[in-house]
């Protein structure tokens, strides 16, 4: 999975504007997070996993997959 991927799924599957992501974490706009995330991974110079950006979107990515499968 790449940024760009990421990026793809998002903009066919947008989140909803506020998600209670973590106990220590409430996205009240998802949109501005994701655009901050993005620029954040686009401005990192070295290795793509050693960015924390990356690390959180990944974990986001996967996250909101969780939530639109139907268990």
């Amino acid at each position: 999975m790449t940024p760009e991927e990421i990026k793809r799924y998002f903009i066919e599957n947008p989140p909803p504007k506020e998600v209670n992501w973590k106990p220590h974490a409430k996205i009240t706009d998802t949109q501005a997070f994701l655009n901050h995330t993005f620029v954040l991974i686009n401005n990192h110079k070295g290795n793509l996993e050693t960015c924390p950006a990356w690390w959180r979107l990944k974990e986001f990515y996967q996250d909101m997959q969780k939530q639109k499968r139907p268990d």
